[in-house]
């Protein structure tokens, strides 16, 4: 046999080390992720529900996978600039997009014309929670009760005013629904965010709003703001005393919005997959959810397919709602 050629033993060999080798490094870079941090892009103002509980979420996701969270704020156009520059990242896990319902179920379809869709270019990763919502007044304004408010509305129309964070906001779709359906002439104030929307009641500019309690849980806790009542079925054990809408003669209006994680469509399912079990890990912390409940979020945790469903279900449901409103963003 020549000293050149192999015996089949050793090429054998060869074959199977090198394909050992092959595959380890597969399953090592697949492992190895993250190995740099990873920014989160919300395309809503800092101190938002949305960005106060990704915060929260995010810290415990970080220590769990080795590498911090980046949070980026792109407020603005109704979260249509801060959404796309998620639809046009690379798909590699390392931008990502922290997003309400509103971006991706109720803007579609108040505007002409769309830079991303919200269907087929990101991929879900996991629903976070819910945010729960109520509405406030200033803490040391005329309105004790929503009876208040809602007698006083009635006795001038017109002149009472409500504040959103912009034209087809949730504050402004959570305040439609209640004034139609409470029969209210109330004028709508829009503000550049959420956050400025709370302010606005605290300081007197308007006399109220429906607002995610997550956004308004540090203006409630220093008495700047009352709440009158909670859209959710039951009362909640942070605000034990405030009635829901239904105990204050709203019977069976609810309302809530939620937080979801997306990442750009084509990003990697291991990588999803990833993403998804470190979100539900980061839920079922105590202290994680314990912070979340404390904000006004109920956290949840679905698989990427069940959060896809649950969005298309949603996007048509806001579709019918906003078209037969005539409502429209900014």
């Amino acid at each position: 046999m020549s000293l050149t050629q192999p015996n089949n033993k050793r090429l054998s060999r060869h074959i199977f080390l090198s394909l050992l080798l092959c595959v380890s490094s597969v399953c090592s870079a697949q492992t190895a992720y993250p190995q740099k941090p990873i920014k989160m892009i919300i395309p809503l103002a800092a101190g938002s529900a949305v960005d106060n509980a990704a915060r929260v979420l995010t810290i415990k996701m970080g220590e769990n996978m080795g590498q911090a969270f980046v949070i980026e704020n792109i407020a603005g156009s109704s979260g249509l600039i801060g959404a796309e520059r998620v639809a046009r990242a690379t798909p590699d896990g390392y931008t990502l997009g922290g997003y309400n319902d509103s971006i991706l179920t109720m803007v579609p379809h108040m505007m002409a014309k769309m830079p991303w869709n919200a269907l087929t270019d990101f991929e879900p990763i996991s629903l976070v929670g819910t945010i729960e919502w109520g509405m406030v007044v200033k803490a040391d304004g005329p309105y004790k009760t929503l009876s208040d408010f809602i007698n006083a509305a009635k006795a001038n129309p017109g002149k009472l005013n409500y504040s959103s964070g912009g034209n087809g906001s949730p504050q402004h779709i959570g305040m439609a629904l209640l004034t139609n359906r409470a029969n209210l002439d109330i004028s709508h104030v829009p503000y550049k965010g959420a956050t400025p929307a709370a302010v606005a009641v605290a300081a007197g500019e308007v006399d109220a709003a429906m607002q995610g309690l997550g956004t308004v849980t540090a203006l409630l806790q220093a008495g700047k703001l009352r709440l009158l009542a909670v859209s959710t079925n039951a009362r909640l054990p942070q605000y034990p005393s405030v009635p829901t809408f239904s105990e204050a003669g709203m019977k069976d209006f609810t309302f809530n919005s939620w937080f979801a994680m997306v990442a750009p469509a084509g990003t990697p399912k291991p990588i999803i997959d990833r993403l998804n079990d470190e979100v539900r890990k980061a839920l079922n912390d105590p202290s994680t959810k314990e912070k979340l409940q404390a904000i006004g979020v109920t956290p949840r945790g679905t698989t990427p397919t069940e959060f896809g469903v649950a969005t298309r279900n949603q996007y048509e449901l806001y579709r019918k709602l906003i078209q037969d409103k005539g409502i429209r963003a900014d």
